[in-house]
């Protein structure tokens, strides 16, 4: 079945959104989304299926059963943890054969291969933006289009629209410093507290550009993180 989802003709329709299926399982497991059968009661998002909703559902709930031998990280679904492990092995089997540049994940190169072709497939239907990724669309509608805040700190009670948010605001609880000087060993809890230090005590100035949107950065390091967050894009 998965196969043919890449080899057969895509003939049935969704009767609903237009979308296009190989199959009848498909559409049926489709229309699931439409009759709301599997639906976040946090957020409202719909699935496909309850093993969908089940790993949706960590999201809210912070549970990551999946954890890295190497670095301890942890991660809600396998297979980010199989994509995150190419990291410490730099294994890296996708390669975008319009720049070179080579991805660990193959959803990661299918977003670059847009951005070279300028394509926005993804339409959000209460306004006229577009996304290259779906997950870009669905932020947009939760910070644009929605009240929700189903993310909730766990130490001061604040809620938040996207678990990016929320990630964000716990630093300032735990006092976390992701971002490091690669001269000093300082950190910083903010990528702007880093990027003011490397201008003021390093001189280092915005020669580093991004390939996918064109934004500059002082440093390579800070180019590196900035390209981390469009590939974070691809993650549910």
């Amino acid at each position: 079945m998965h196969i043919k989802r890449h080899t057969a003709n895509t003939v049935i329709m969704c009767s609903q959104c237009e979308k296009l299926f190989s199959s009848q399982f498909l559409l049926r497991q489709h229309m699931n989304i439409h009759a709301s059968k599997y639906k976040c009661s946090k957020c409202g998002r719909c699935f496909v299926n309850s093993r969908d909703l089940a790993v949706h559902r960590r999201s809210h709930s912070g549970e990551k059963p999946f954890e890295c031998t190497v670095c301890s990280q942890r991660f809600t679904v396998s297979g980010h943890l199989v994509s995150h492990s190419r990291i410490h092995s730099g294994e890296k089997p996708y390669k975008c054969h319009v720049c070179d540049k080579a991805f660990s994940r193959s959803d990661c190169l299918n977003t670059r291969m847009r951005v070279h072709k300028g394509e926005k497939p993804h339409k959000c239907s209460l306004c006229d933006k577009s996304f290259c990724h779906s997950s870009s669309l669905q932020t947009h509608r939760r910070l644009v289009h929605s009240n929700s805040r189903p993310y909730e700190c766990p130490y001061c009670g604040m809620l938040f629209k996207i678990h990016y948010q929320l990630k964000r605001h716990v630093r300032i609880h735990t006092d976390a410093k992701p971002y490091s000087c690669i001269h000093w060993s300082e950190g910083f809890t903010w990528l702007d507290q880093l990027k003011t230090h490397l201008l003021k005590s390093h001189n280092e100035g915005t020669q580093f550009t991004c390939d996918i949107c064109q934004k500059k950065f002082s440093s390579k390091q800070l180019l590196k993180v900035h390209v981390q967050r469009h590939e974070a894009v691809c993650l549910p």
